[in-house]
C-alpha cells in the first residue's frame, strides 16, 4: 500500500495496528531495562526527575508531551538560551555537538538511544508512531507554509532523517527529506526504516 498525498484510512489502520502491537510488546520485554535505567538516572542526580518531559508538535500541529530519560542537568532549559549562538543549526532548531548540559550517564544513554525508550508509551497512546517525521519542540506556527506538509503524518520514534544523515541536515533539509519520503510511503518502506534503524543505533549515530 503506497501513499500519494495525505494518508488514507486503510494505511492509517494498518499503521496504528502495527504501532500498538510493536510498542506494547517492546514495553513488556524491555521492562527490566527500563527499571534499571530509571534507577541509574535517579542515583546519578537524586534531586532531579527521572524523565524529561517536553511539549512537541504532533500530527496537524497538535501539541503533546514527549518523555525521555533525563540526560541533562536539571536547569538545562535555562542554560539553552545562553548557548543559542553556539548552535550548529538555525534557531528555533538547536543542535550542539558537545553540549555541556549533558551528564556523563546521559551521554551513554544518548549514544545508544536508550533515553528514547519511554516514547514507546507515546506510540502506544497514539501521540506518536514507530515511523514518522521527528516531532519538533517548536510550534507549527513557526514553520514555513510548505514545511507544514510534514504534519500530515504522526510524528515518529524513528524516520528517514534518523537513518539518512541526521547530523548533516538542518531543519529545512530535514523537511524536504521527510515530506518526500512520506508523500510516497508504504508499510514496506516504513518497515525498511525500522530495520535500518538498528545498524544506525549500533554505530551510535541514532536519534537525538
Amino acid at each position: 500500500m503506497t501513499i500519494l498525498g495525505p494518508p488514507s484510512l486503510g494505511y492509517l489502520v494498518v499503521k496504528r495496528t502495527m504501532d500498538m502491537v510493536v510498542s506494547a510488546t517492546a514495553l513488556i520485554l524491555l521492562t527490566p531495562l527500563l527499571v534499571a535505567v530509571a534507577l541509574a538516572v535517579k542515583i546519578d542526580c537524586p534531586q532531579a526527575p527521572i524523565l524529561f518531559r517536553q511539549s512537541r508538535s504532533g500530527r496537524l500541529g497538535r501539541r503533546f508531551q514527549i518523555a525521555k530519560f533525563r540526560t541533562m542537568v536539571p536547569n538545562a532549559d535555562e542554560l539553552k538560551e545562553t548557548l543559542r549562538e553556539r548552535s550548529s543549526v538555525s534557531w528555533p532548531d538547536f543542535r550542539l555537538e558537545h553540549d555541556p548540559r549533558v551528564t556523563r550517564l546521559g551521554r551513554a544513554l544518548r549514544r545508544t538511544s536508550i533515553d528514547e525508550l519511554p516514547q514507546l508509551w507515546s506510540v502506544l497512546r497514539g501521540d506518536m508512531s514507530l515511523v514518522g517525521p521527528r516531532p519538533t519542540s517548536f510550534a507549527s506556527d513557526t514553520y514555513r507554509p510548505w514545511q507544514t506538509e510534514r504534519l500530515d503524518f504522526a510524528p515518529g520514534l524513528t524516520g528517514p532523517w534518523q537513518v539518512m544523515g541526521r547530523n548533516s541536515m538542518d531543519f529545512t533539509e530535514r523537511c524536504r527529506l521527510e515530506i518526500s519520503f512520506f508523500r510516497n510511503t508504504s508499510t514496506w518502506r516504513e518497515l525498511r526504516i525500522l530495520i535500518r534503524t538498528v545498524p544506525v543505533l549500533i554505530r551510535r549515530t541514532g536519534v537525538a
